[in-house]
């Protein structure tokens, strides 16, 4: 089976600035047309598809100078330049060049060249060139490169050289340059040989010589006359090459790897395997000999782009396996004698298509991209499709077709429709002169089983949907669904109540686990106490005491009924009443014991419990509160069953206050009677103030406690108050949180 290597993939970003870093390659030549006077042809090379591209220059600016021998060019500057002019492009937009015509290449939509051509005669410039003892180099410079080259140093900042140099003996002979036959392909792929014939032609028949160069460096974009992006005039030589990544890559071994691809020296053809990915500038150097003497030399500076290339024109067709190590397929059809084969390959570059098979002693050709084929019979057949047949750019698939005889898939079933059990499965597949080897029940419910003939008991009624699915030696499959009515009564009606005894009123879960059941049949229960129920587990309050039997029916959808009595299954007991009242109903801290009187009814012993704090037996207890604040008293009474039933309060000992004032003292510091204060319960009073005023409406005492009085003496400090009535006014906030004041006459006798 043949294979074909097809597509390029390779990543180029072009992110270019006005510097025009754009530029990937130019190559000058010239004719001599005698009297001074030469046609020179520059090529420049830029990448059409980068971002904000400067164009190419609409006018070229030229210069020729000319040194060598006594006068080295090494001594000139652009002030020695012998010409200078400017020389129209052709096409400022020219087409993209042609990439190499590979069979079945597809190029990436970014990986695109153009070629601005400049043709002039020096004549048309007003320029003669006289024979000299020293070479004319005719020059062009322009900046910078694209920035994705891989083999370059900062490849941005360096630019190229254009240039041809016209040697004295090459000017005396009248010489015309080489001139190069053909583009090198931009593309080229990994790993795959590259074969192009980079030879030129001479016009005079003389020897050329062929070598990696080092493209010649020029221009720039940080500033000064010589490194402009396009200098003008352009700077004299001699020319640096440009700055390859050392050691992986040199102007020799442009691309890298191990070998190096190479030119022929002799006839220009470069050879090899490129293994490394990625964007390289590379030199092409052709020297002219004449009688063993150097005539001319031009340098082609262009780029070649290494990608991976991958194969588009593939045979696939949808298979049940791959053979013959990915180049053949293999098709099973269970039962059908007509094929319909699914042609997934490709269609890029497929002009020309057919499949071909071997049945009835014949070749039988189908040209549909995806036919249906109908063999004649059950048995092996071989074909082939066929994809671009007798090109470069095609692929052969060979295909084994296997036609099986049919596999079909049935099963019975049998059970008691009335009463739940097992359902015996009966299967009835079968494959003529097959055995059946795999059996994959689905009963519906979500249980499977791998058995032939399964036994299947059903826990949930219902329609079921049961399915069989079979395989045979021949790895075909058949599969049938048969619905299956499951709806019997159960063979044992189960109840587990949550409780068999309680205390009145009693609630009762009765939870029903019989199987199988479910919303369709109908629940009747008889709760014993003249209660009924139709929920298929129901809960049932019991309000009297007595011993109760229990009876349950179930009916079937399909009107199969079972039933079943539970004798004496649930004893309830008599439940006391608790309560209680109290006295006094208003309990505060001036009456903090508190009487208690049981009203409970139907009861036999009590427990009280009296805020955790004291717990008692007595029928009537009697319990004095300690604080003030809110209390729980709870009361238990017990029916002589054992049956409890609880009440509890909350008291609330209210806090009382009191303040009383007296109507005279004698402040005589006779120790009796010397202070004036008021009397009374104030460990609940708050925000006190008490004033005192003589008969001008003077405060002679102020206090905020309580607890403190008037000494006679004007604020307790100073003269003595004389005799007489004094106006007293008290007030504050008492233990309920009531505003309280208090009037009176303060007498101070003496």
């Amino acid at each position: 089976m043949r294979k074909t290597i097809l597509l390029f993939t390779i990543i180029i970003i072009s992110t270019l600035s006005l510097s025009a870093r754009h530029i990937i390659g130019g190559v000058m030549d010239y004719e001599c047309l005698g009297g001074g006077d030469y046609e020179v042809t520059m090529k420049m090379y830029r990448d059409c598809n980068c971002t904000d591209c400067a164009e190419f220059d609409r006018r070229a600016p030229i210069g020729i100078y000319r040194c060598g021998g006594a006068n080295p060019c090494s001594n000139l500057d652009q002030a020695d330049v012998l010409e200078e002019f400017r020389v129209d492009v052709e096409d400022r937009d020219p087409d993209p060049v042609p990439n190499a015509d590979y069979p079945c290449l597809l190029t990436p939509p970014d990986v695109c060249v153009q070629e601005a051509i400049y043709k002039f005669k020096l004549s048309d410039y007003g320029v003669s060139l006289p024979i000299s003892n020293e070479s004319y180099y005719i020059v062009y410079q322009r900046c910078c490169r694209n920035e994705t080259i891989d083999n370059l140093r900062f490849p941005s900042q360096q630019g190229l050289t254009v240039a041809v140099e016209i040697t004295p003996f090459g000017q005396r002979e009248c010489n015309s340059s080489p001139v190069f036959n053909q583009f090198p392909p931009t593309i080229i792929c990994a790993g795959q040989s590259v074969d192009f014939d980079h030879s030129a032609t001479d016009p005079e028949g003389d020897m050329i010589v062929y070598e990696f160069c080092a493209p010649l460096n020029g221009g720039g974009n940080s500033g000064g006359a010589c490194l402009t992006p396009s200098p003008s005039p352009p700077c004299p030589p001699p020319y640096s090459g440009v700055n390859f990544q050392i050691p992986d890559y040199t102007f020799a071994a442009p691309m890298g790897g191990d070998p190096v691809v190479t030119i022929d020296p002799n006839t220009g053809f470069i050879s090899g395997v490129p293994t490394i990915q990625g964007q390289f500038v590379v030199g092409v150097c052709a020297t002219e000999y004449r009688n063993g003497i150097a005539m001319s030399r031009i340098v082609r500076d262009f780029q070649f782009n290494v990608g991976n290339c991958d194969p588009l024109i593939e045979g696939i067709v949808e298979a049940d396996e791959i053979i013959d190590g990915g180049d053949g397929y293999r098709i099973e059809s269970c039962g059908e004698l007509e094929v319909s084969f699914r042609n997934i390959s490709s269609q890029q570059f497929v002009n020309d298509y057919f499949w071909e098979f071997e049945y009835s002693g014949t070749t039988n050709r189908f040209d549909a991209w995806s036919p249906t084929v109908p063999f004649p019979s059950i048995g092996s057949y071989e074909g082939v499709l066929y994809l671009n047949p007798g090109s470069d750019c095609g692929d052969t698939t060979g295909i084994i077709i296997d036609v099986y005889p049919p596999t079909t898939a049935d099963f019975d079933f049998d059970y008691d429709t009335c009463v739940a059990g097992p359902v015996q499965f009966v299967n009835n597949s079968f494959t003529p002169g097959i055995d059946i080897i795999d059996n994959k029940w689905n009963f519906g419910n979500g249980e499977t089983s791998n058995k032939s003939e399964p036994n299947f008991r059903y826990i949930e009624p219902g329609l079921q949907q049961v399915n069989l699915l079979v395989e045979d030696a021949n790895g075909c499959f058949a599969t049938v669904t048969k619905d299956l009515p499951y709806f019997p009564i159960p063979r044992y009606i189960v109840i587990s109540p949550s409780a068999e005894e309680g205390c009145t009123p009693y609630e009762v879960f009765f939870n029903n686990l019989s199987t199988p059941i479910n919303e369709t049949y109908s629940i009747d229960w008889d709760f014993g106490d003249g209660g009924t129920g139709d929920d298929i587990s129901p809960t049932h309050i019991f309000e009297e005491s007595g011993i109760f039997t229990v009876k349950v029916e179930i009916t079937s959808p399909i009107g199969c009924v079972t039933d079943t009595t539970f004798f004496e299954l649930i004893n309830i007991e008599d439940s006391p009443t608790a309560n209680f009242v109290y006295s006094p109903e208003e309990i505060t801290t001036f009456n903090r014991t508190v009487d208690f009187l049981n009203h409970s009814l139907n009861s036999e012993y009590f427990t009280w419990n009296f805020n955790n704090e004291y717990q008692t037996i007595e029928e009537n207890p009697t319990y004095t509160f300690r604080d003030t604040g809110v209390h729980f008293v709870r009361l238990v009474a017990v029916h002589e069953s054992g049956c409890r039933d609880t009440v509890e309060y909350n008291l609330n000992v209210v806090p009382q206050s009191s303040y009383y004032l007296p109507n005279a003292f004698t402040p005589n510091n006779d120790s009796k009677n010397d202070i004036y204060v008021g009397v009374g319960e104030t460990e609940y009073i708050r925000d006190f103030e008490m004033l005192i005023w003589n008969r001008w409406g003077e405060t002679i005492f102020q206090t905020n406690d309580p607890t403190e009085g008037w000494n006679g003496l004007k604020n307790n400090v100073g003269k003595p108050a004389p005799r007489g009535a004094y106006i007293v006014f008290a007030k504050y906030i008492d233990g309920k949180g009531e505003l309280q004041e208090v009037k009176g006459t303060a007498t101070v006798v003496r």
